[in-house]
């Protein structure tokens, strides 16, 4: 059964989801509902639809402390 939902957003937002739903195809009100089912759904059927790459990279870096400015040299090392 469906039923109607007010929502109060600012207006910038409002214009910023009608401008995707009709890059999209899609009504505001069916991707405010796609985005609502992902909302219920449980966190481990979520982990098993990743691909074993990111899996095995999951939570590599917790706990490591990435220092911003040595990243930077790292980059700038590697491509320049």
């Amino acid at each position: 059964m469906k039923r109607k939902l007010t929502l109060r957003l600012e207006e910038s937002l409002i214009q910023r989801a009608t401008s995707y739903s009709e890059k999209n195809g899609k009504s505001v009100s069916q991707i405010i509902a796609n985005y609502f089912a992902l909302i219920g759904e449980e966190t481990s059927e979520a982990v098993s639809e990743l691909t074993p790459v990111v899996r095995s990279l999951k939570g590599a870096l917790r706990g490591g402390q990435v220092d911003e400015d040595e990243y930077r040299r790292h980059l700038e090392e590697k491509y320049l």
